[in-house]
């Protein structure tokens, strides 16, 4: 594993003993990776991915609020705000509050399904370092937040490319990994996209497998994903190449493009993802359809309470 960044502009031993505010709310968009290959460096910020994806509008919201010890609770809601699911732990949010030396109250709260593949994890760090930041008023930048969080899903095995990815919205090309590297972007996906989830696929389990890694390397095509048509094309055929496609989701891929749809799966998760008129209703047979937006932005402050 990569040694510890030194100079992300974090404070710990004297950092402010009260909060500037009571209440600090931030919002990061979602991401889903269509293909990615693994590179491992010597720090954390040159570990990652390189690859192709779609920043998602439906990400993860954040309340922090100073407190004694550090404390977390991870909601799921429904679409009428009524709570789906909840969790009371989360090491990877633990580590960012220890690494920034506060003591902070974290609740997290999203709609889709968590460890599915839509990158909320990389968003409920990147927004959880934005809101403790400003919280305590510590003066690191989006930047440095987005080097703390994307630290927090290396160590921990729950992301690679997602928080680089969700520094910024629309179709995403990482052409290097980490946080600093060359991200080229595209706005050109103006439709909902669709999709469904099967379950969750425990990302460590994946990400922890040296024999998992050096499928997903050799599946990865070089190839320029430049409009969303190739991008899905891209992604399909690395979801077949990489040994991840399940063979429920790859016969459903199959009937997809029967009907003219064009899908691929998530990554890292156990369903698809889906653009193009009739993918809905198609879609709706299988299960909940998600529908998902693009994203115009990355992560935000929302709300300062005094």
């Amino acid at each position: 594993m990569p040694g510890r960044m030194a100079d992300v502009g974090i404070i710990s031993d004297t950092v402010q003993e009260r909060a500037v505010a009571s209440l600090v709310t931030a919002y990061c968009p979602g991401h889903i990776s269509g293909y990615f290959r693994p590179v491992t460096g010597s720090k954390y910020r040159d570990t990652g991915s390189i690859g192709a994806g779609i920043v998602t509008e439906e990400g993860v919201s954040v309340r922090a609020r100073p407190s004694d010890t550090t404390s977390i609770v991870a909601k799921r809601l429904l679409k009428d705000g009524t709570i789906r699911d909840v969790f009371y732990d989360s090491p990877p949010l633990s580590y960012i509050a220890g690494r920034l030396g506060v003591g902070v109250r974290l609740e997290t709260e999203c709609q889709l399904p968590i460890g599915a593949g839509f990158g909320l994890s990389a968003a409920a760090l990147m927004a959880s370092a934005a809101a403790i930041n400003t919280l305590f008023d510590m003066g690191m930048t989006m930047h440095a937040c987005a080097e703390l969080a994307h630290e927090a899903e290396i160590v921990h095995r729950t992301g690679l490319g997602d928080v680089a990815a969700c520094q910024d919205g629309g179709r995403d090309f990482r052409m290097g990994p980490g946080i600093g590297a060359e991200i080229r972007r595209f706005h050109d996906l103006e439709q909902p996209l669709y999709a469904i989830n099967f379950g969750p696929l425990h990302s460590p389990l994946i990400l922890g497998s040296s024999d998992a890694l050096h499928r997903i390397s050799a599946a990865y095509p070089e190839d320029y994903p430049g409009t969303p048509e190739k991008f899905f094309q891209l992604s399909r055929s690395f979801a077949e190449r990489s040994g991840l496609l399940s063979p429920e989701l790859h016969e459903l891929l199959i009937q997809c493009e029967k009907e003219g749809i064009t899908a691929s799966m998530t990554m890292l998760g156990n369903g698809i993802f889906a653009m193009g008129t009739g993918a809905r209703d198609f879609l709706d047979s299988y299960g909940e359809v998600l529908e998902l937006h693009v994203a115009s932005g990355g992560v935000r402050i929302v709300e300062v309470s005094p």
